[in-house]
């Protein structure tokens, strides 16, 4: 065995609670190295003759990515602690790898052993469990729909009369939400998460002028709150955004710094480096990617912190949203995001708390912060492979079980699972609008782990190239509208909350990638009720005859599509199905 492969951590995403009784321990080792492994476990306090007393359980493989294999035990140690080690087999060894090292019998210390000292109910990771059953949809609000002609900011233009571009208006605002909610409700959304509404210059409001007061283009607070009414209504949770790294320009006390310089009572509410403050051509304090126009806040600073975190409860408190989407959050305090979450949780304890990072975000996730990210790492994965054609089946496997075991389980089943959004090209778009393959992706999207959300209007196949491209009016006139996507899409999210097991209630595994026909086969387990879905996918251009696994022999089979049922005999030897080009298959047994 490869022993520099095996790792283990006792915390993060290696050993942690899963719920207040039961622990989730995992095991690196080098791929197709090792063939069998035991969690060997125990309590520290539990000894005869002066041995620590273990026991041994087997270790599930739950996937691999193009370096690593993946293992894991759950247990509920009695008395809520634990010392734990790992016996490792393969055909030439078997050696037990404990916190002290390598060895090659089992030491009877459990001194040795790794520790999780106290499962404290407190530390464990939770999330809003209403989370793990919402399809998110989110809303651009200037380009959704024109309610009221009479907020329109000064020069609108006629809906949907010119492409968008960065300083155009086109008069979107809540009226116009609250009309179309019809369209949400049949689609099947649990879930809306609108870009920033707060009062800004911009058409995208993330120049933020005043937290406290919504654009007056997009409605008054009374509209707003009947928005949030009518989306509770009819089962649908409302998701705000907010810029808390950076302020807009025109945000009076960045005004005031500006007029004022060193005498203004706000000038260590920012990072400003020296004075008299220059804008141009560089600012000479912190902002966003250079952007003088997005001046960075001291969220260590007091009073900016106090402001900042009454922005966060006056929302949850006056309004009953449901969740807060963070922009930038990596860029902000880890302490700042602690004192944010027990702020708004007070207010109501169910808010979802969503933090923008697109790297490796697990200081954000350890149950103190954020509840979620947005989950770049799946969307760059399933880009690659079912939209870019950039990737083969075998690499895409791999970086989906990547992202898979970077998170704990119950990190997962909340992330934020996006395609396509406001600052990325539409993924018809990117899918050179092969409209066959878009609903490949919307396919694996809602059948994956964690919680799905559909840009506005990638339902009706609208294309977009990059912002402001992304960012047209929604298509309303229904001769210009997909029907046949809608339904597409809308019968997915039906599957998904019809049968748990296709959502986010049944453990996901990869059965095969083959890269020369370029398919994937995936399996869906649910663990509660035994109930298995089996994907086909196949992501080329050319028909498919693909065989399944001998699991399925004596089995009856339902085509979840077409509702179609069919066994394969128990002696059966050719288990295959067949695929059109870019075609799949959903089989329930």
């Amino acid at each position: 065995m490869l022993k520099e492969a095996i790792f283990h951590r006792p915390k993060n995403n290696f050993a942690y609670a899963y719920n207040e009784t039961t622990l989730h321990i995992r095991l690196q080792t080098k791929k197709e190295d090792v063939e069998a492994v035991e969690l060997i476990y125990g309590d520290p306090y539990i000894w005869e003759d002066g041995e620590w007393i273990s026991l041994k359980k087997p270790m599930n493989k739950t996937g691999s990515d193009d370096l690593y294999d993946y293992w894991l035990a759950e247990v509920s140690p009695e008395y809520r602690r634990l010392r734990y080690g790992f016996a490792l087999k393969s055909e030439e060894e078997t050696i037990i790898y404990n916190e002290k090292g390598f060895y090659e019998e089992e030491p009877k210390d459990c001194g040795l052993y790794f520790c999780f000292p106290f499962l404290n109910k407190i530390d464990v990771f939770q999330a809003p469990t209403w989370v793990k059953d919402t399809v998110w949809y989110q809303i651009f609000p200037e380009r959704f729909g024109n309610g009221n002609k009479e907020n329109d900011p000064k020069g609108a233009l006629p809906w949907g009369s010119t492409d968008p571009s960065t300083t155009n208006f086109f008069g979107g605002d809540f009226e116009g939400v609250i009309e179309h909610i019809d369209h949400l409700v049949e689609l099947g959304i649990t879930g809306i998460y609108f870009t920033p509404i707060f009062k800004a210059k911009s058409n995208h409001k993330y120049d933020t002028i005043d937290y406290m007061e919504i654009d007056p283009q997009f409605g008054t607070k009374e509209t707003f709150k009947k928005l949030v009414e009518v989306c509770h209504e009819n089962g649908i949770k409302i998701m705000l955004d907010a810029v808390f790294n950076h302020s807009g320009y025109f945000w009076e006390p960045f005004q005031d710094v500006l007029k004022n310089g060193e005498k203004s009572k706000y000038k260590d509410w920012f990072h400003i480096w020296d004075f008299p403050v220059v804008t141009k051509p560089k600012p000479n304090y912190d902002a966003f990617a250079f952007v003088s126009d997005m001046p960075k806040l001291n969220t260590e600073h007091p009073e900016v912190k106090d402001y900042l975190l009454e922005v966060g409860r006056y929302w949850v408190r006056e309004f009953n949203i449901d969740g807060w989407r963070l922009d930038v959050a990596n860029e902000v305090d880890h302490q700042f995001w602690r004192d944010f979450r027990n702020a708004v949780k007070a207010e109501k304890e169910d808010v979802y708390i969503l933090g923008e990072i697109w790297h490796d975000s697990m200081p954000w996730l350890q149950g103190d912060q954020f509840d979620a990210v947005m989950n770049y790492p799946f969307t760059t994965a399933t880009l690659d492979f079912l939209a870019k054609n950039k990737t083969k089946a075998t690499e895409f496997a791999n970086s989906i079980s990547k992202v898979m075991h970077s998170y704990p389980i119950n990190v997962n089943e909340v992330a934020f699972n996006l395609l396509g959004s406001h600052d990325t090209p539409r993924i018809l778009t990117i899918c050179e609008e092969n409209k066959d393959k878009l609903k490949l992706l919307f396919l694996f999207q809602l059948s994956f782990v964690g919680a799905p959300c559909i840009y506005y209007g990638d339902e009706f196949s609208m294309t977009g190239d990059q912002d402001p491209g992304c960012r047209k009016c929604m298509v309303w006139e229904e001769e210009k509208q997909d029907l046949n996507m809608f339904a597409f899409v809308k019968k997915l999210i039906g599957l998904r909350k019809e049968l748990p097991v296709f959502g986010n209630h049944g453990d996901i595994h990869f059965i095969e990638a083959n890269d020369e026909t370029n398919h994937v086969m995936y399996e869906k387990v649910s663990n509660s009720t035994g109930e298995r879905i089996l994907f086909v996918v196949n992501n080329s251009d050319k028909d498919l005859v693909v065989t399944l696994p001998d699991g399925v022999k004596g089995t009856v089979m339902r085509d979840l599509w077409n509702g179609e049922e069919f066994a394969f005999a128990a002696d059966a030897t050719a288990l295959q199905v067949k695929l059109p080009a870019y075609g799949f298959q959903i089989l329930a047994y």
